[in-house]
């Protein structure tokens, strides 16, 4: 079988460092901005942001990261 994802508007934000988004927080005890690390609570459980990542925020408000190269091909901007 083959599916293909419903239309579906999300929020999303690059990440680059320490406060681009309020939902990563610093890499255990790495220093963000010395490492370029950051960390997410998701609903799999936590994951590392790298420097360029988006922040997704899904249909019930959950946060997840995309690398660049997944985000472009998967998702296109939509004209508010």
């Amino acid at each position: 079988m083959k599916f293909k994802k419903r239309p579906v508007v999300v929020e999303a934000t690059q990440w680059f460092k320490d406060g681009d988004h309020d939902r990563v927080k610093k890499f255990f005890n790495h220093d963000p901005e010395k490492h370029g690390w950051g960390w997410i609570e998701t609903l799999e459980g936590g994951h590392i942001v790298t420097p360029g990542d988006w922040i997704i925020t899904g249909v019930k408000d959950e946060h997840y990261p995309c690398k660049p190269e997944i985000f472009e091909m998967t998702y296109e901007r939509v004209e508010e």
